[in-house]
């Protein structure tokens, strides 16, 4: 087994987030709410800027608590807002824990939306097991055709034509789902030029070798991994169900001919998915998909969101090469027209 080496404060917290966690997983594939809603703790929107960042909240569908949480940084230059990217954002949490008003996700959104001068669109979806496969992709995919048909009356101080998916774990999966619906539809507004995968949770009925390696690394273990597909899949489904395994042979959906932007994937050596995220890769590269992977070797799964993480920095500073890139890229195309 490998080991990761923390700071003490990383290493405390993450030892108590596990432990939490596993005591609000039952056996029987149900969350106990109360309990995990008792240590995951909220925050209010803020028009106030807050680290150079203002929030503010906008229902989508009431009936099913879809609702996005928006980020914008406070630019002094009027150009340069007329230019600020959109990443649509979707949390991790196996599909089963956290929200978009979670305090550490509110931290690593504000912090995103702060340092790669972004608009983000944090969206609120639901959880597992209490909605289990589709409804997750559903909101996801609900949430980009409200922006599209709305986004002229949020007073967005943004680029419609610059928008990016992107998630973390999880989320990283749902925005993977996500992109392909969207490929197969033409927007008014939005233009999705991007796809920043960020230690996606995707995996199969195999076991790999990192399963094996990494599975007593912080925050993701085999048993977790199990537990969070056997309680989102559809009853009698298993692993190698197509939104787990999306290039396995039980997958139905063929993105060859579907529009798919450009990917940045960002993996982590000590991630027990990491193998799973290879195999991704490589999917998408056999799809004909422009795709760029970087793996931090030293980094576990859930390492980005921590600024405590000694490789944070270079973290920040892929993602930003990386939407610098496909802006201008973007942009040269709209001033051509």
């Amino acid at each position: 087994m490998s080991s990761v080496k923390l700071p003490l404060k990383l290493h405390l917290l993450f030892s108590l987030d596990y432990f939490l966690t596993k005591a609000c997983r039952r056996s029987n594939g149900t969350v106990n709410r109360r309990l995990h809603n008792l240590f995951d703790l909220k925050t209010s929107p803020s028009k106030t800027p807050r680290k150079g960042v203002s929030t503010s909240d906008t229902i989508i569908n009431s009936s099913t608590n879809l609702w996005f949480r928006l980020y914008t940084p406070h630019s002094t230059n009027n150009e340069e807002k007329r230019n600020l990217p959109i990443i649509i954002y979707f949390h991790g949490g196996g599909f089963a824990f956290f929200s978009a008003s979670s305090i550490v996700y509110d931290i690593w959104c504000r912090r995103l939306s702060n340092e790669l001068q972004a608009v983000i669109f944090s969206v609120n979806y639901c959880l597992a097991p209490e909605h289990k496969f589709p409804s997750q992709y559903e909101d996801g995919f609900e949430a980009l055709k409200f922006l599209d048909e709305n986004f002229d009356r949020l007073s967005i101080n943004a680029n419609s034509g610059l928008c990016f998916l992107a998630g973390d774990s999880a989320g990283g999966n749902l925005a993977h789902h996500v992109s392909v619906k969207a490929g197969e539809l033409t927007f008014s507004k939005l233009k999705i030029i991007g796809l920043i995968a960020i230690q996606p949770f995707f995996g199969g009925e195999e076991r790999t070798e990192a399963d094996f390696l990494h599975s007593k690394a912080p925050i993701m273990t085999l048993h977790f991994t199990d537990w969070y597909w056997k309680m989102f899949f559809p009853d009698g489904s298993d692993r190698d169900h197509p939104a787990a395994n999306v290039f396995g042979y039980k997958s139905s959906t063929d993105i060859s001919q579907v529009e798919f932007p450009e990917t940045l994937l960002l993996t982590g050596g000590f991630d027990m998915l990491k193998n799973w995220q290879r195999r991704y890769y490589e999917g998408l590269k056999k799809a004909g998909k422009k795709v760029n992977l970087v793996e931090y070797p030293k980094a576990f799964h859930g390492s980005y969101i921590f600024k405590e993480f000694p490789g944070y920095p270079l973290f920040i500073k892929d993602i930003r090469e990386f939407l610098e890139k496909q802006t201008k890229k973007k942009l040269s195309e709209m001033w051509l027209d």
